[in-house]
Parts: structure tokens; C-alpha cells; sequence
């Protein structure tokens, strides 16, 4: 039997702004929004006047709540995702770093499971196919030159599920793999990576369209050297990874990409690791030994940024404070990654879309979470 459920007294974060009204939903689906007096229904939820969003969206995330994705353990990846949903991620992919090969597909085959199960929305492989010389956290031990075979293996683990790659375009055969990823209908992002501009705009043509945490792990701009960073602003086609943690991106960089870029082309992500939501202390990634202080994250050898310990919601307060226009901020959480991923079933409060919403009170905190089942 089909129950109805509203949403009233909310402050609704549409497209074009943010007005007051209330929402419905039937079986998982939006099926009215409105102003005034709502219809009645089965259950009714009081908003008090918060703000109604859609449930957030991560394309770049290795686990949370102790648990990381590349452990290839399928219940504590189940927990690393149910973290995450209480901060209002309710579609994410499942990101893996470079580690030994037999350890990325044995990874693959678990999350493939939680794919075809619809717990995640796919796979991203960062690595192996990175830059020595730009690979930040990933262990540079198991970092290895594109290889259609090794990327053919990744692939057939993956059963159909992995959704995105990052690439180094410098490295020999890059190019070949890049547009075997694109042919195969694999989002290609560029990232830890050391190329030129102009290696850059060609890898773009072939087919890549994000960049992988912008700023973070790519050779730096110089007046006289552009680097991969301006091609990758400059290119409208290209949506570009950022992580809002306080931590990766200062927030004066974070207001110019918001205003020059827009929020149609930024995708906010996590870059979780284990250690999120954990206390201070001692982590792994992979192979890596990983200490947080203050919430910081960094290889205990070097003291490289090794990924975050923030959440989406955490990311959406952070934007806000530095500047963002609150409509902007949502967007990049929720409607741009949700174009990456071709799933335009949600990502935005309208009728007909998939009801996964969160509804943060007036300090952007989050009340409750409605995230529908597969």
C-alpha cells in the first residue's frame, strides 16, 4: 500500500532559490511541492523552518566511522557508508587508493557487491595509474604505468560498477587508457598528476572531464608554466573535484573558483579516508600510516595531506562561512555530482525525483536524514 509523506514549514533549496513550502513524497518518489497549506497525508514531518535539501552526493570517498573502503571487508564498508549517510550523503561512490594489484581487485569484487545491491553507486579507482612525482598520499611503491591489461582486470573485477578513474596523462599510454575508460563509459579524471598544460588540453579531448581534487596532488600553476590546473579551469567541459575541509583549499581559492567557475561545474567531495568521524590518532590507508591532529589527516612519514576526515554537511557549513552563496554550495553537493553520474533520478527537489532529502536546522546542522532504499 502506497504511504504519503510531507514535509512542512521547510525552507526549500530548488533550483533557483530558496523558498518556503512544504514537500511530499510516495514510495521513495516526490509527488508535491507547494506553498500554503499542505495536503494531507499518512505522515507529517514539521521543519520548523529549516532548510530542505537534497540528500548530498560523493564522488570521491575512501570510508569514514573507522572503516575503509580498500579493506575489501564488505560489512565495514556497510558501516563506512551508514557514517556517512547520517551526514547526508545518500549516493556515493566507493573510492579505492593504489595498493597492490591483487589487493585493488579483491577490493573491486567486494564493492561490486555493494553496487549490485545499490548500497553504492559505483567504484573509483584513484590509482594505479598516477605520477610518482605528484602522488601525495598514495604509496608510490604500488604506483604503476597505464596498462590496458591491468586496467582491463580492474574493470572485469569491478563488474560494470567501476563508474570513474584517475589518470596521470603524462605517463606512457595514459591516452589509451583514458579512452578506453571513455569508450566503455567510465568518467576520466585527471588528477596527482605532473603534466603540462598542453599534455593536459590533449587528455581533455580524449575525454576526460573531471579533475580530481583540484589543487591538491597536481603540478602548481606558474606565470610561465600553466600547468594542469589552468587547463583544467579553463575547460567548461571539465567539473572540477574540490575539497572544502579548511584544510586542502584555502577559502579565498575556494570563492574564486565558485564565481569564475560556477557551481554547475564543482563537485564537493569528501576525499574521506578511515579516520573520519574517529578521534585523534593513529590510521591506515592501504599501506600507509596515517596521523590525525586536529582533525588533520597526514602521512605519519612525511606529513603529506593523506585525504580528510570531513562529511558533506561539514563541507556545506565550511562554504557558507567562507562566502558561498548557500544555493551554490547545495549545488555542488548535490545536483552538479549527480550530473557526473548520469543519475538524473536525484540531486534535486523536483517532481518525480528520487526522495532522498536532508533537512538541516537553522546552524546548517542536520535534523534528520531520508535516504530511500535501493
Amino acid at each position: 500500500m502506497s504511504r504519503t509523506t510531507v514535509i512542512h514549514s521547510a525552507r526549500l533549496a530548488r533550483t533557483e532559490e530558496i523558498q518556503p513550502g512544504w514537500l511530499s513524497y510516495t514510495d521513495g518518489i516526490i509527488t508535491g511541492i507547494g506553498t500554503g497549506e499542505p495536503p494531507p497525508a499518512h505522515t507529517t514531518i514539521d521543519a520548523q523552518g529549516g532548510l530542505l535539501v537534497p540528500g548530498f552526493i560523493d564522488l570521491h570517498n575512501h570510508g569514514g566511522g573507522g572503516h575503509s573502503f580498500t579493506d575489501a571487508d564488505h560489512q565495514a564498508s556497510k558501516q563506512a557508508i551508514q557514517f556517512h549517510a547520517a551526514h547526508g550523503t545518500t549516493t556515493m561512490l566507493a573510492s579505492l587508493v593504489t595498493a597492490p594489484h591483487a589487493h585493488m581487485v579483491a577490493a573491486c569484487r567486494t564493492l561490486a557487491e555493494l553496487a549490485e545491491a545499490r548500497i553504492i553507486a559505483g567504484i573509483h579507482l584513484e590509482g594505479p595509474f598516477l605520477s610518482p612525482a605528484r602522488c601525495g598520499a598514495q604509496n608510490p611503491e604500488f604506483i604503476v604505468e597505464p596498462d590496458l591489461r591491468v586496467f582491463d582486470e580492474l574493470i572485469k573485477a569491478g563488474r560494470g560498477h567501476v563508474k570513474q578513474i584517475t589518470i596521470a596523462p603524462e605517463l606512457p599510454h595514459a591516452l589509451e587508457v583514458i579512452r578506453a575508460a571513455v569508450a566503455g563509459g567510465i568518467t576520466v579524471a585527471i588528477g596527482h598528476t605532473d603534466a603540462s598544460y598542453d599534455r593536459t588540453v590533449t587528455a581533455i579531448a580524449a575525454g576526460a572531464s573531471l579533475a580530481t581534487h583540484l589543487f591538491n596532488g597536481l603540478r602548481p600553476m606558474h606565470h610561465r608554466d600553466p600547468g594542469p590546473i589552468t587547463a583544467l579551469l579553463e575547460s567548461p567541459e571539465v567539473t572540477l573535484e574540490i575539497i572544502a575541509d579548511g584544510a586542502h583549499v584555502h577559502e579565498a581559492l575556494l570563492r574564486f573558483v565558485f564565481t569564475h567557475c560556477g557551481p554547475g561545474r564543482i563537485a564537493l567531495i569528501t576525499d574521506a579516508i578511515a579516520a573520519a568521524g574517529s578521534p585523534d590518532g593513529q590510521y591506515q590507508l592501504s599501506e600507509q600510516h596515517v596521523t590525525v591532529r586536529g582533525g588533520i589527516a597526514t602521512l605519519s612519514q612525511n606529513g603529506a595531506l593523506a585525504g580528510s576526515t570531513t562529511t558533506q554537511d561539514a563541507a556545506l557549513r565550511r562554504c557558507i562561512a567562507a562566502g558561498i552563496p548557500p544555493l551554490h554550495a547545495i549545488t555542488a553537493l548535490t545536483s552538479t555530482p549527480a550530473r557526473v553520474l548520469n543519475l538524473h533520478d536525484r540531486g534535486t527537489l523536483r517532481l518525480q525525483a528520487r526522495a532522498d532529502l536532508v533537512l538541516l536546522d537553522n546552524n546548517l546542522t542536520i535534523r534528520q536524514v531520508i535516504a530511500q532504499q535501493p
